[in-house]
């Protein structure tokens, strides 16, 4: 997939800018932009081969991006890039249309990987599980950040209706959304 077309949707500025130069370095075209309007407005006059989509972009959110990026672009390679990963999001990201989901900080080469094309045989039509998923046990705390995370989906996002459902005050469990655990 060297030398194919890359938009690059991130509100981070300086994220946006490494991470287009360290792709062009590998031979692809990249174009970047900051919020969903930009991105969609970019796809009029371009077609990418392949999208990568930060989940928080500012106020929106990438999730509900990846449907309109998805119904537009049938053929492209459709990446979730967060600093926030979690399995809940992971699974909605890939049932929304995302053909991967990687967390930051990812390599240059995990994301050269998740670029390129399916091979025909291995697409069976089934979305491929997250290599998130796939990884060691979890630890009690990322089990915990599992959880709420899971509960907060299930609310759409709302940390008060989340809070009441976990029994919990709004604060805290603004504050433990707060302390993203890392893996060990």
């Amino acid at each position: 997939m060297s030398g194919a077309a890359i938009l690059l949707i991130d509100d981070d500025e300086d994220f946006t800018a490494t991470l287009a130069r360290g792709l062009r370095r590998q031979h692809f075209e990249v174009k970047t932009a900051a919020d969903g309007a930009s991105a969609l407005a970019a796809l009029t006059e371009w077609t990418p081969a392949g999208v990568l989509i930060d989940l928080r972009l500012g106020n929106e959110n990438g999730l509900q991006l990846l449907q309109q990026l998805r119904a537009r672009l049938p053929q492209a390679r459709l990446i979730m890039l967060t600093g926030f990963g979690s399995i809940a999001t992971a699974v909605d990201a890939i049932k929304r249309g995302a053909d991967d989901y990687l967390v930051k900080p990812c390599s240059l080469a995990d994301l050269v990987v998740a670029l390129q094309p399916m091979p025909a045989a291995a697409d069976s039509g089934e979305p491929d599980e997250p290599a998130m998923l796939a990884s060691e046990p979890l630890n009690l705390r990322q089990l915990s950040w599992e959880y709420i995370q899971r509960v907060l989906a299930e609310h759409d996002g709302n940390i008060s209706a989340a809070a009441r459902a976990l029994g919990m005050h709004r604060r805290t469990l603004q504050r433990k959304l707060a302390k993203v655990p890392r893996p060990r």
